[in-house]
């Protein structure tokens, strides 16, 4: 059976989450770390894909970041994923793959869901039990978006600079949005739609995105498959 297309549509945010095979370790040291930045900081620039949040942990990758292009996104991660895996096979003088099939992906709803993105993965080392605040993981981009820390690789989201009318006012508002905890619906929310390549947002984003694309953008409703025709972005708000 054909894998599903991805949801694609440049200047549209994107979560992606890459896992390490079978859920193995992908990062052996610190050096593996600094490498991986370096690559996507380099492959990002050149397929024009700004990147807003990441964490890389222990055995898999989250990133936030909204390409310019259609399909710009997808170079930028096999790029990164082939460079990345011939580096640490060199040098751990290892072999054979090391990431978990394809990388997973969903197109993110800037208003609401995208802040959300922001905290769900710099709040992961947390969530994780791997340090008690995410000020103490070193490999993510919260020291940059919540303290100011100059990070070459992250570009804010306008939703981001919304926060505020300067720079700390937007720092202090973000960090007051992660001191909330996150609701476990939406957390829920962003694995499935993440999982399953489907739109992350309100019904209406959702309609809007199938309306574009001419494909469905979510989950199946349950029962007889209906014509897309047959509902509206209005009713579409009621489910």
């Amino acid at each position: 059976m054909p894998r599903r297309a991805r949801l694609n549509l440049p200047g549209v945010p994107w979560h992606i989450i890459q896992r390490g095979n079978n859920r193995s370790k992908c990062f052996f040291a610190d050096g593996d770390y600094r490498f991986y930045l370096d690559c996507l900081r380099e492959v990002a620039g050149k397929f024009q894909c700004a990147v807003h949040a990441y964490v890389l942990m222990t055995n898999h990758v989250h990133l936030l970041l909204s390409p310019e292009e259609t399909g710009s996104a997808s170079q930028m991660m096999k790029q990164l994923g082939q460079r990345y895996v011939q580096y640490v096979n060199r040098t751990h003088q290892r072999s054979g793959t090391l990431w978990e099939g394809r990388f997973r992906s969903c197109l993110t709803q800037s208003e609401e869901y995208l802040l959300t993105c922001y905290r769900y993965i710099e709040l992961n080392p947390v969530r994780a039990a791997m340090v008690g605040h995410p000020r103490a993981y070193p490999w993510s981009s919260y020291r940059c978006n919540a303290e100011g820390n100059s990070d070459v690789l992250i570009t804010p989201h306008e939703e981001y600079r919304r926060l505020g009318k300067t720079e700390e006012s937007r720092r202090e508002a973000y960090c007051a949005l992660l001191e909330a905890d996150l609701d476990p619906r939406r957390i829920e929310e962003i694995r499935c739609a993440t999982n399953g390549n489907t739109a992350l947002g309100g019904n209406r984003f959702k309609a809007q995105i199938e309306g574009t694309l001419g494909r469905r953008a979510r989950r199946g409703l349950p029962g007889r498959p209906t014509k897309k025709s047959e509902i509206s972005v209005e009713q579409w708000d009621l489910l």
